[in-house]
């Protein structure tokens, strides 16, 4: 298929160098990619092994890094396999910027439905609170207080 000479902006080919070059490249990404993915698959397996009594927190720490480290890998992917490492940056933040935005409405999504299945078996509309007044005494005055029933 022969290209318009017209467009040649929109045809842009990279070169892609030597057959060396690209195999060392290859193997870098290998090795990162698959370095990262062991980092996470230790980690997941020290949460599996840990005993119920470390602490909530030290949990919630090593699957705050898992995630991150998922969102590296994910956009060292994005960059060496999509070829979005190469463009310019107007056209990584087009691609990008909806990519944030659609996982940011996917968090707010889960957020709101959660709350929602909180509340939705607490709150009752039809219940009135009720307050009286009674009287409680102590040694030298009479104080009203009020008091919730429920």
């Amino acid at each position: 298929m022969e290209q318009s000479s017209e467009y040649q902006e929109i045809t842009y080919h990279p070169e892609h160098g030597s057959t060396d070059d690209f195999k060392k490249k290859v193997k870098r990404t290998t090795i990162i990619l698959s370095v990262i993915t062991l980092i996470e698959l230790g980690l997941g397996l020290t949460i599996y092994a840990m005993n119920l009594s470390h602490s909530h927190f030290v949990v919630l720490l090593i699957k705050g890094i898992i995630v991150i480290l998922t969102l590296a890998k994910a956009f060292y992917i994005v960059a060496v396999f999509m070829h979005l490492g190469d463009e310019i940056r107007n056209m990584i933040m087009t691609i990008v910027v909806p990519l944030m935005l659609f996982i940011w409405f996917i968090a707010a999504f889960l957020w709101d439905g959660s709350s929602w299945k909180n509340y939705r078996n607490t709150f009752d509309p039809s219940f009135k609170e009720r307050t009286t007044v009674q009287p409680v005494t102590s040694d030298t005055t009479t104080i009203i207080k009020p008091t919730t029933r429920d």
